[in-house]
């Protein structure tokens, strides 16, 4: 590759080293950084609003941040070639699943400021001599600017690689009727359902699949035949919207049980699944989809690693935690400290509010003596500021909060 400015001297290419090792492995935190500019910046909001296409985002931003640290490492500040790796391939896809453009260079020009900023803290420890720190800082910025350049450009390069490999064929214009539905757009349903191959006329369950890990890719398929199934239902409509991601929408007058999905998905346990709420025709189409990625956002933003939830069950709770804060005051406010109780304990609770009061269905959904129940509720009143009864909804609200953010499962 092209060398656009002069090699550093030999003094400086020891700095570049030293710092690049020093940085290596990434930390965490380091990553964190940059991916928050990165998602401040972003003129697309599905990067931001989406948990998997912001996952992988993160992915990239530290991919590309150790791929620049290992090149200075091995040939201190020369020009680095963009890595033509995974995350790289990935986000060139998912830019082409989604019908989203390549004008995101804002937030390109956000990650690398905060990489930037870093960097640059470290060269001023690195040395102290001004002729040195001067070469350092211009051989650097030269590096970081042309790869954040170069890097740019050969995701537009993929892109049309990824485009021409998929041609503008059926898939295609499934992707754009689908985005069209769900953004309120007047479309014919005699048109739509044509190009989709798919009824809109009747009831829908809207369901999204994903996998935390680009490993576990291979399983998308296999779990989205099993949710169908569990539905009772025997077609869907599938569309890829990323690379990690399955939309399904399935003909189905109602979402099976959350314990119900979780047990056909034991085979599959990477797949992660949200269900919205059943709903008819077009609006119930459209509906049914926001309401799973509602709840999708809702387990990123709570940071709970729960496989399978509806919204219908959790839609008080994405409600509340619209702003964390709050959210942390209410469960403070409503549950005292019960908050931090036995699991089980706070389970008992939220059945017994669930089961209308009744000891004895309580007891029998949860496979435990009568007694038993009334001692784990007789505790729990003692730790709850205010009489059950006076405000049962919040208790039960903040109860699932807590269960979502402890991954207790969803058979309570």
């Amino acid at each position: 590759m092209k060398m656009l400015w002069p090699n550093p001297s030999e003094r400086v290419c020891e700095l570049i080293r030293q710092i690049a090792e020093g940085l290596l492995p990434v930390p965490d935190e380091v990553v964190d950084q940059v991916w928050r500019a990165s998602q401040r910046e972003a003129r697309q909001r599905e990067y931001v609003d989406d948990p998997v296409l912001s996952e992988a985002d993160r992915r990239l931003c530290k991919a590309n941040l150790t791929h620049w640290l290992v090149s200075n490492l091995q040939e201190p500040g020369r020009r680095v070639t963009p890595a033509k790796d995974r995350e790289m391939l990935i986000t060139a896809r998912d830019l082409v699943l989604r019908g989203m453009d390549l004008n995101e260079i804002g937030s390109w020009r956000a990650a690398q400021r905060v990489g930037w900023g870093l960097w640059v803290e470290q060269c001023f420890a690195a040395t102290t001599d001004r002729d040195e720190l001067r070469e350092l800082i211009e051989v650097s910025t030269n590096s970081l600017t042309t790869y954040t350049d170069d890097s740019i450009a050969a995701v537009g390069t993929y892109v049309d690689e990824i485009r021409a490999e998929m041609g503008l064929g059926a898939q295609a214009q499934r992707h754009t009727t689908v985005q069209l539905l769900l953004q309120g757009a007047r479309i014919s349903p005699g048109r739509a359902e044509e190009q989709l191959g798919y009824p809109l006329a009747g009831h829908h369950v809207a369901a999204i699949l994903w996998v935390d890990s680009p490993a576990d890719v291979h399983e998308l398929e296999r779990a989205a035949e099993c949710v169908m199934r569990t539905c009772g239902a025997t077609r869907r409509l599938t569309l890829p919207p990323s690379t990690s991601a399955l939309w399904l929408w399935i003909p189905a007058h109602e979402a099976p049980p959350a314990a119900d999905v979780l047990h056909v998905l034991e085979k599959t346990p990477g797949v992660r699944v949200t269900l919205g709420r059943p709903g008819a025709g077009l609006p119930g189409f459209r509906q049914s989809h926001l309401d799973a990625a509602a709840a999708q956002r809702l387990l990123a933003r709570v940071g709970s690693p729960r496989q399978v939830v509806r919204y219908e069950d959790v839609h008080l709770v994405d409600l509340l935690t619209a702003d964390p804060s709050q959210a942390e005051q209410f469960v403070a406010g409503a549950l005292g400290d019960l908050a931090t109780a036995d699991p089980v304990l706070q389970c008992t609770v939220r059945t017994y509010i669930a089961e209308g009061y009744s000891v004895s269905r309580t007891a029998d959904r949860l496979f435990a003596h009568r007694n038993t129940i009334e001692r784990r509720l007789a505790k729990a009143r003692t730790m709850l500021p205010r009489p059950l009864d006076h405000d049962p909804t919040s208790v039960s609200a903040a109860l699932m909060l807590v269960e979502l953010q402890q991954d207790q499962g969803s058979g309570c």
